[in-house]
């Protein structure tokens, strides 16, 4: 069964980006070979009902859920994890970002063991919402009534805002919404600080305070910190969750100076510069890159003492990126890359298509190449076997691939103009397939070049006369 251990997420307000986006983004860290596809869930007009196959939690779903996009697993044998995606009203999530509680909250409000998991948050959540708060409130309900069975991150976007919400324990839970102008990276802990309990911009579990209060974890009239009150404060957490906080920090907010295991890391940051969606890109593929941290480099005097945010585990990464002053349907992009992030290409995926193409929805165990999934693997394998070699010729690939991408959500974005539903839907998934195709054809091309190039770096090699 598939656990759910370690993740890096990303929150970028309309005012942090440069083109008034709001972006969420998220790697999906769970086994290195653990197959992802990426599909479209039609709108349901009937009511359903969802059962858990991870638990014995069962939820009655309303009518009428919207079309949403969505990355489940290859098997539901383990749960559904859908894990993330955009709905026709324009709302994103992205879920979860795997985290700890101490042990004296827990004590006072344990997990359910029926309650709702990682696996199920998406599917129940986001086809039923149309705004980041509703998605927040939605979820909140639930884990109030039912209660879950482990602490998690949740990541809610819309055109407006973006919203970070932390499940500590059994039944709390707090939300803040992520300033305009502002941006957060999240990775394994709980991450929210000081909380004003009459802010607009702050939801809560009912009773959080009270619970806080009874149990002798907070005092009234002093700061309610979450994060100290609610989370862990430990040598794990130095090494494994907060170095990759201050990476992300470091390449977003330079000009601010801090340590990797420095535990006062702020929540959230303004950023020194406009952020664009591959600044996002290039946070989830970091691994330490520059610093003494980097396990891809030979040189590094220390490479393997804090946990990187981009690694071997990485089963997908996606940046789920809402733009202004267009039609929906082309407006929101599901970027996605397949395996693990420094390795791979985020290929935008419009949300509006009806269908995305066949070898995104193909791939299990054992490998096969018929699958995206795979195929992305088999260039990060190569790579793999000889990184510091390969360097220099992946990122030319992902760039001028990245390039290419661009252009041609331009021009879908040019032709969207003045057509109806029924045109943007089918210019959403003719311009997703051609971006698939994009990406496809050049890494293909990359891998086969990985492959005959590594024919020449085989241990079993020697220099021997050409004469002979």
């Amino acid at each position: 069964m598939p656990t759910r251990s370690s993740c890096t997420s990303i929150l970028i307000g309309k005012k942090a980006s440069a083109d008034g986006s709001v972006m969420i983004g998220r790697n999906e860290d769970s086994k290195a070979a653990w197959p992802k596809h990426l599909v479209v869930r039609p709108a349901q007009p009937a009511a359903q009902t969802f059962t858990s196959e991870a638990t014995a939690f069962q939820l009655d779903l309303p009518a009428n859920a919207l079309q949403y996009t969505a990355t489940p697993e290859w098997t539901d044998e383990f749960g559904v994890f859908e894990e993330s995606g955009i709905n026709s009203a324009g709302v994103a999530m992205s879920a979860t970002e795997s985290a700890y509680a101490n042990a004296r909250v827990l004590a006072y409000d344990p997990f359910v063991t029926d309650g709702i998991l990682e696996e199920a948050m998406v599917t129940v959540v986001l086809p039923f919402v149309t705004s980041a708060r509703a998605g927040v409130q939605r979820l909140g309900d639930i884990i109030t009534t039912y209660g879950t069975g482990e602490a998690n991150g949740v990541l809610f976007a819309d055109h407006d805002e973006a919203w970070y919400m932390e499940i500590a324990t059994g039944h709390q839970w707090v939300a803040q919404r992520i300033p305009d102008d502002q941006y957060a990276v999240v990775a394994n802990q709980l991450a929210i600080q000081v909380i004003d309990f009459a802010a607009p911009d702050v939801m809560t579990s009912p009773g959080l305070q009270e619970f806080a209060q009874s149990h002798h974890l907070w005092q009234p009239g002093t700061p309610f910190n979450f994060r100290q009150l609610f989370g862990t404060y430990s040598a794990f957490d130095r090494t494994y969750n907060t170095p990759r906080v201050w990476d992300g920090q470091r390449r977003l907010t330079p000009s601010r100076p801090a340590e990797p295991t420095a535990s006062d890391l702020p929540f959230t940051l303004r950023p020194d510069r406009p952020l664009q969606v591959d600044d996002a890109f290039a946070v989830l593929g970091s691994h330490y890159q520059e610093t003494a941290y980097d396990p891809a480099d030979p040189n590094a005097s220390t490479p393997h003492r804090f946990r990187p945010i981009s690694l071997a585990r990485t089963q997908e990464a996606h940046v789920l990126q809402l733009r202004p002053n267009l039609p929906q349907a082309i407006a929101d992009i599901h970027w996605l890359a397949l395996g693990v992030a420094a390795e791979s290409q985020f290929v935008p995926f419009f949300a509006g298509a009806r269908e995305f193409p066949a070898d995104y929805g193909r791939g299990g165990l054992p490998a096969s190449l018929d699958s995206a999934y795979w195929q992305y693997k088999l260039a990060g394998v190569l790579i793999d076997a000889h990184f510091t070699r390969f360097s220099r010729d992946l990122d030319a690939v992902q760039q001028q691939t990245h390039a290419r991408l661009l252009a041609s959500i331009a021009q879908a974005d040019q032709a969207s103009t003045g057509l109806a539903a029924d045109a943007l839907a089918a210019l959403a998934t003719t311009a997703s397939a051609a971006n698939a195709d994009i990406a496809r054809s050049a890494w293909q091309a990359f891998t086969m070049q990985l492959l005959q190039t590594s024919t020449d770096l085989s241990p079993l090699n020697f220099n021997t006369d050409a004469n002979l």
